[in-house]
């Protein structure tokens, strides 16, 4: 091997990188069992001790020292499935920043276009790209973009906006220019919100140009409060507000009119007694006291208004409330001045029930709104804000306006002085507090807001106040939660399952190859360090997935010192001395043909599994990748090294043992005269496979697929999942799953409600709902200790998950494209090097024949096998693996037919081909082995929720060993012409 001393040094020069690398997350992971030892079971004081020694030295190397911060910014990163906390992906509303851009248009064919882009959810297609092909479609010619009353208004002028004259094709560039300006400083929004959040190493990225933004929060535990942090767009407002006296005969109106149109209510409730029902107090037949029951919407009513608030009401019928007051016919009942009334309700309070019960209700407020719908005030005039405590001592927020903002201010509240009316200080169309002015006007520009907060409550308000509002509103559509003591178990198996599988390879390629094995094995453990080295060095992400990854390495790993010593072994038989054995095995002609190609292959797939991936599954196909190079590097040269040095030192190796030495020697099996029972019985697994999947059971499709909501709920013993589905239905009104996960005391529970309704309210109210189906179960556990996460949590939600209706569309374009393009560049690949294309042919033929077989196996018993086998990422990751593993031991064989093609062997083209079958077989059989090994103790250790994953790739494995000599090889044998059938067999008979 030429030079020797270089490859040397760099292999120990890595070495020393990757140990000084990893050095941190050891001295990171120290420091953190530090600070959970001294803070006990308390997070917060967990967290407050780590900011605290944020910059103090922990780490001294003697010719330099690291602070904390820096030792953490430098450690391997787990992913949020191993180190617990939340991931979102948030969609910028890109329809809120047409509309902004249109001034609110009024054009029809404009806003039809924006719903019609709503309504289409074709995968892989950005919402701006939906819009412009619907406006193309409605407006036929006839109406443009750059129309004044669309885009060419008074905002979008002037340099770099938009005039009449231009065309539609160059507003759609400056349009495209304001929605990606409106993306990044949504961006920039939420960077700051998140900063000052408080959890170590945050991470929030763009996700192309699709307006998506990804935000990564490792130990977060406070579920709603973080997607309410995200989630809100922070438009502040201030409105004048209508009294209870002013709006009272409308409502009184209103109830009327509703009476004729509203099917009776057969319960009769109690009505609040307060200064609405003053007013409805005569000595009518007909009136309230003497008709309960039958008010359809003072019997909504639930407690007493005054002052700004006309009423309470149960949060659960604001949708029923809102629907009145937005008919136009009863919006007409209003008041001449009253018509631009603006109907709002106030963050969920507390009030005592008639037997002084607590009880959650929410404010109905009347807004003076105007013809614009605009406040008195916006909330662009707040320069600052922060968190404080009211005179009562409860949390509020202060604020101080600029200087127009406080005159605006004075004036604002002089009127609501000498009027003795209210201002509402609205956020997010939610009213937070309505105070009346009681000292006459204030002056300055500080002001502040009270209500019923909490502390962290104020802290989040004021943080979202200082950040900016976003400039349109950031729907979750999809989100992960995981708890710490799930994140902890996923680590626990990943370890267990990678030391055991490390373990048998190991004893493996000692057992079958003896003193080669062990230099392999030394090899296999540089490889991991380089691969740990190399994710710590560029800060990528460790995830569950990754580690099945890793443990897929380990298989990899070996699979090309196991095609060099099998071919050392066979020049080895041809007569040639070790040396000369040895280094014909490392030439070109020798395995690294084989071993390039086999690898190519891997390396296609996996480049397109992390393009077209996301999250867990990226981390998968990078670990995957960074493990193909490192794979290569430590196989062929690092093992060469410790070979080269026995040979010339004792030069006793040997590439078997006394056990090993003559299996599969001498194999004279006819693999292509069975061909035909093999094509029937492959016929007949694909027939019944796709008519399981088309026609009887279909496939398990996942909510990556279908969109819907996961959780992942533990409970305190065992429990009937057919009980539980039931219970849920009934509480959702809509079909729920509930399946066994693991253990007969946990479920996963999966449902579709309200799934394409965006919004953190929508969030909050299926996990109340969740909640209160299941509270039986759950008698000493609140709300907040069943959703949120925390350390040492045993019960409750452990992990969650939602994926919205438009992104699951993507995922499964993403996957079709996937799998196709995977096959389609293999394909292609193949034929380039092989230079025939019935090689592609028959390598797609038996990948085609695997993925349908592993199709078929999921469609035929995901009902009955005691794992989950959905369709999900997972399972496409799991088939473009199946793909790479499947072409490395057809390319083998391949490689070693066109050996024999170009060398002399005697005989038919038949013979030709089963002998480079035969001659190969301990290579597949071997290569195969090692990946069943790792993937055996992967699905046995590895961990409940990744299970169905790693038997996809265990059935797909060894269908595909099946597959390279059954049906690759009888393909290609059939495909090629009669005519250079003969050139090849006269070309060798001749000789």
């Amino acid at each position: 091997m030429q030079n020797k001393g270089l490859i040397k040094f760099f292999a120990i020069l890595f070495a020393l990188v990757s140990i000084y690398q990893l050095s941190f997350t050891f001295v990171a992971n120290n420091v953190k069992s530090e600070a959970k030892a001294f803070a006990g079971d308390n997070p917060d004081k967990e967290l407050k001790y780590l900011d605290s020694i944020g910059k103090v030295k922990v780490y001294n190397l003697g010719f330099t020292d690291f602070t904390y911060n820096e030792v953490k910014n430098k450690q391997l990163n787990k992913g949020l499935d191993l180190e617990g906390g939340i991931n979102v992906i948030l969609q910028i509303s890109i329809k809120d920043v047409l509309k902004g851009l249109a001034n609110n248009s009024k054009n029809p064919v404009f806003n039809k276009s924006l719903a019609d882009a709503s309504a289409d959810l074709e995968g892989n297609k950005t919402y701006l790209n939906k819009f412009f092909d619907a406006f193309d479609a409605n407006s036929k010619g006839a109406t443009k973009l750059a129309s004044p009353d669309i885009f060419a208004n008074r905002g979008l002028q002037g340099e770099g906006g938009v005039d009449n004259k231009m065309s539609d094709s160059e507003v759609k560039k400056v349009i495209k220019r304001k929605v990606d300006e409106s993306v990044e400083s949504a961006y920039k929004v939420l960077r700051e919100r998140i900063d000052k959040f408080g959890v170590t190493q945050p991470n929030i990225q763009k996700l192309g140009e699709t307006g998506r933004i990804l935000v990564e929060l490792p130990g977060a535990k406070d579920v709603d409060r973080i997607k309410k942090l995200l989630g809100g767009k922070a438009q502040l407002e201030f409105w004048e507000t209508y009294k209870i006296e002013e709006v009272g005969n409308f409502l009184v109106a209103a109830n009327e009119a509703l009476k004729k149109t509203e099917i009776k209510k057969t319960e009769t409730k109690t009505v609040a007694k307060d200064s609405l029902n003053a007013l409805l107090t005569d000595s009518s037949k007909d009136s309230l006291a003497s008709k309960k029951g039958n008010n359809p919407l003072f019997d909504k009513m639930i407690g007493q208004g005054g002052g700004p608030v006309l009423g309470y009401f149960a949060p659960k019928d604001t949708a029923i409330i809102n629907g009145y007051l937005k008919r136009q016919d009863i919006r007409i009942l209003l008041a001449a001045d009253q018509h631009n009334a603006k109907f709002v309700w106030s963050k969920p309070t507390t009030i005592k029930d008639a037997k002084q019960k607590d009880i959650e209700a929410v404010e109905l407020y009347a807004l003076k709104g105007n013809r614009d719908n605009t406040p008195a005030m916006a909330g662009g005039v707040v320069t600052d804000a922060k968190d404080t405590f009211d005179q009562l001592g409860k949390p509020a927020v202060s604020m101080q306006m600029n200087s127009q903002g406080a005159k605006i201010w004075e004036e604002l509240t002089g009127r609501a002085f000498s009027q003795k009316s209210y201002i509402a200080i609205v956020l997010d169309n939610v009213v937070y507090s309505a105070p009346g002015v009681t000292s006459g006007p204030i002056a300055g520009g500080r002001s502040e807001i009270t209500g019923s907060f909490d502390v962290a409550e104020t802290k989040d308000l004021a943080n979202i106040l200082n950040a900016g509002k976003l400039p349109a509103s950031a729907d979750i559509l999809q989100s992960t939660v995981v708890g710490p003591s799930l994140g902890q178990a996923a680590i626990d198996a990943g370890t267990i399952s990678s030391v055991l599988g490390f373990l048998l390879v190991c004893l493996w390629m000692v057992f079958y190859y003896g003193k080669a094995g062990w230099y392999a094995n030394l090899a296999l453990l540089l490889n991991l360090l380089f691969l740990f080295g190399i994710m710590a060095s560029f800060g990528f992400v460790l995830t569950l997935p990754g580690i099945a990854g890793i443990v897929l390495t380990l298989g990899t790993a070996v699979d090309a010192n196991i095609i060099i010593f099998e071919r050392a072994k066979e020049e080895l038989r041809e007569g040639k001395s070790l040396s000369e054995a040895v280094a014909a095995s490392y030439g070109w002609h020798g395995a690294m043909r084989s071993i390039i190609d086999a690898n190519v292959t891997h390396v296609l797939t996996g480049a397109i599994l992390f393009i077209f991936g996301t999250g867990p599954i990226k981390g998968f196909a990078l670990t995957l990748l960074i493990g193909i190079v490192t794979s290569l590097f430590t196989s062929i040269f690092i093992a060469r090294i410790f070979i080269d040095r026995n040979i010339a030192g004792k030069g006793d190796l040997t590439f078997s043992t006394n056990i090993t030495k003559n299996w599969f020697t001498n194999f004279h099996f006819d693999f292509i005269k069975i061909k035909k029972f093999t094509y029937i019985f492959s016929s007949i697994v694909v027939v019944v496979s796709l008519i399981s999947i088309f026609f009887v059971n279909g496939l398990d499709e996942g909510v990556d697929f279908v969109g819907g909501r996961t959780f992942q709920v533990k409970f305190e013993k065992p429990i009937d999942a057919t009980v539980v589905s039931d219970e849920l239905s009934a509480a959702f009104g809509t079909p729920v799953e509930a399946k066994i996960l693991g253990d007969d005391d946990q479920l996963k529970i999966t449902t579709k409600y309200k799934i394409k309704e965006d919004g953190v309210a929508v969030d909050e109210e299926v996990n109340k709902k969740l909640y209160d189906a299941l509270a039986k179960y759950f008698p000493n556990v609140t709300y907040e200790k069943f959703t949120n996460t925390f350390d040492g949590k045993t019960v409750g939600v452990l992990q969650s998950s939602k994926v919205g209706a438009s992104i699951s569309e993507d995922i499964k374009t993403n996957s079709y494209w996937a799998v196709l393009g995977a096959m389609a560049v293999i394909f292609l690949y193949l034929m380039i090097s092989f230079r025939k294309w019935q090689y592609s042919l028959g390598a797609i033929a038996a990948v085609a024949h695997d993925v349908i077989f592993v199709l078929g196996i999921y469609s035929l018993c995901y009902k009955f096998m005691p794992f989950h086998m959905e369709m999900d990422q997972h399972f496409i990751a799991a088939i473009l693996t199946v793909i790479g593993y499947s072409m490395n031991d057809t390319v083998i064989v391949f490689d070693r037919i066109r050996e024999f093609i170009i060398g002399n062997r005697k005989g038919t083209f038949e013979d030709i081909v089963n002998a480079s079958i035969n001659t190969t077989l301990s290579r597949t059989l071997n290569t195969s082995l090692m990946m069943i090994i790792v993937l055996l103790t992967m699905f046995i250790f590895g961990g409940e929720s990744i299970r169905g994953f790693i038997f996809a790739m265990l059935i797909g494995i060894v269908v595909g060993t099946y597959s390279s000599l059954f049906i690759a090889t009888p393909v290609l044998v059939d495909t090629i012409s009669k005519d250079d059938k003969h050139i090849i067999e006269d070309k060798h008979n001749k000789a």
